[in-house]
């Protein structure tokens, strides 16, 4: 703020620079949605890593392709993640002793596996101790897992059992029918009883797309709406046109990119006149279409083969290649090799991937040295034919980062004084983030002034736009597009010797 002078001298005064740093956003978090035997139902759970998803969800389950998805994904160089559990039908299992019921904190058979021990203090028969204990079927051993001290019964106090056990406890959730503490329990514990996987959900069919995409609009996918930040979508196994071109629409609302998956039976034969149509609309540029599925090893099964769908494998690539280059590089080509995977379902030929690629299905390969890799870059509106400007997945996937990132770091704008003052403050700090990436590489150019450029003025912000509180900000740039041809020309010199 102003000095105010009242003595001769030497006042110093700090003047705000004006530079605001926008930071540029995550571009690799996955969300995955799918049917799993136990996990959060009301949220997207965020995981961090393998084990992360393990302790939230049970890990591998042979009757979901969801957990090997995740697996995949972090296998291959993802890092975060959100996971959306499907159920249909599913209860948690629960146990009454005396006034307290206990019961899983989310629905499953999973909750049989834990018991209760209560302990009544010896010193004040007011307080009990409240643990949980895993003892899983056909056990005779218990072991501890949570164990919440000096707890009561009375509302008004701050140890209240509903209250420290609802909010700390990662198991199970309390109700309290009265007051009376409840008795010391002897062995053996007294076990979580009842619970329900329900229906086991599986893509393409009816129960699976209505608990994905409920009429309700709340719930199944729309949990994202509740997250933060997601960049791409991942619904492991599901292949109907209707509920991916949804998906589409979706991720296309909240800056996102659908990884679809091919059908688990799709072969050249069916896919070379393309994928089906309604995949290919207006929203297709924020999606991309993978083929084959591909044959892992199941650690379920003693690692056997087991078929799996590429959405997992391919989003571990987008991340590894967003963290190691850049959301500017495509995801693909031999630097983009797939972990964890023994060969595609279906091998290509050269002739094959050419007639796939041009209509917009990135195809897996397997190449001597470099191993199965992702071979194709283009979005689901990449068909040749067409001729679109978000062709490539890198393209659309580099102005959605951009896009996502002046969206956060203009909102200092609103309600600012709009006149050039403002104007140029927005001038300066957009174009030292567009700068920044130019330097970086993610823009064709020698020079800024032919890699991007940032406007915002008297031309782009009218009077009538002040009047309305409208500031208009255009910002342009060059993306650099993938080689996805390489033409070497071989020439022959005959009959010419040294000068």
């Amino acid at each position: 703020m102003p000095v105010t002078v009242s003595y001769p001298g030497v006042y110093i005064e700090e003047i705000p620079s004006g530079v605001r740093t926008i930071t540029g956003v995550a571009t690799s978090i996955a969300a995955f949605v799918g049917w799993a035997p136990r996990g959060p139902i009301d949220r997207a759970q965020r995981v961090l890593s393998w084990p992360d998803f393990e302790r939230s969800f049970g890990g591998l389950d042979a009757r979901s392709l969801l957990g090997y998805a995740v697996y995949h994904f972090f296998g291959n160089g993802g890092t975060d993640a959100y996971v959306i559990r499907l159920t249909d039908g599913a209860s948690a299992a629960s146990v009454v002793h005396g006034d307290l019921t206990v019961s899983a904190r989310n629905p499953g058979e999973w909750g049989r596996d834990y018991g209760i021990i209560t302990r009544r203090r010896a010193d004040d028969a007011t307080r009990f101790r409240l643990a949980v204990v895993f003892v899983p079927s056909g056990a005779t051993t218990e072991t501890v897992v949570e164990s919440f001290e000096n707890l009561s019964m009375d509302p008004t106090d701050p140890r209240f059992v509903l209250t420290v056990v609802n909010a700390e406890s990662q198991l199970v959730q309390v109700a309290v029918a009265g007051t009376n503490v409840p008795t010391d329990t002897a062995p053996p514990s007294p076990k979580l009883a009842g619970g329900s996987n329900g229906t086991v959900l599986q893509p393409g069919s009816a129960a699976f797309h209505t608990a994905l995409l409920p009429v309700s609009g709340t719930g199944g996918v729309h949990l994202l709406d509740h997250v933060d930040l997601f960049n791409l979508l991942c619904v492991p196994g599901e292949t109907d046109g209707t509920t991916l071109q949804t998906l589409e629409d979706y991720c296309r609302e909240e800056r996102a990119f659908l990884i679809a998956d091919c059908a688990s039976n799709a072969t050249f034969a069916t896919l070379q006149t393309g994928p089906d149509t309604l995949l290919t609309g207006d929203d297709a540029i924020n999606a991309a279409f993978y083929f084959p599925w591909l044959e892992a090893p199941d650690p379920l099964q003693q690692g056997r083969p087991r078929e799996l769908p590429p959405c997992g494998f391919v989003a571990g690539v987008y991340a590894r290649t967003d963290a190691t280059r850049g959301v500017f590089k495509a995801p693909a080509g031999t630097d983009a090799s797939l972990t964890g995977v023994l060969r595609p379902r279906v091998p290509m030929t050269d002739r094959e991937n050419g007639v796939l690629n041009i209509q917009a299905i990135n195809c897996i390969r397997t190449f001597p040295v470099y191993g199965t890799v992702v071979w194709g870059a283009r979005t689901l509106q990449g068909h040749d034919e067409r001729g679109s400007e978000w062709k490539y997945i890198p393209v659309r996937r580099l102005a959605l980062f951009i896009e996502e990132s002046l969206f956060r770091g203009t909102q200092w704008v609103v309600f600012e004084p709009n006149d050039e003052p403002l104007w140029a403050q927005i001038r300066l700090n957009l174009g030292s983030f567009m700068q920044g990436l130019f330097r970086q590489g993610a823009f064709q150019g020698r020079t800024p002034r032919e890699a991007y450029f940032v406007k915002c003025d008297r031309e782009t912000t009218t009077q009538d736009d002040i009047n309305r509180g409208i500031v208009n900000i255009v910002v342009g740039f060059a993306p650099l597009k993938p080689a996805e041809f390489v033409i070497i020309k071989i020439q022959q010199l005959a009959g010419q010797t040294a000068a």
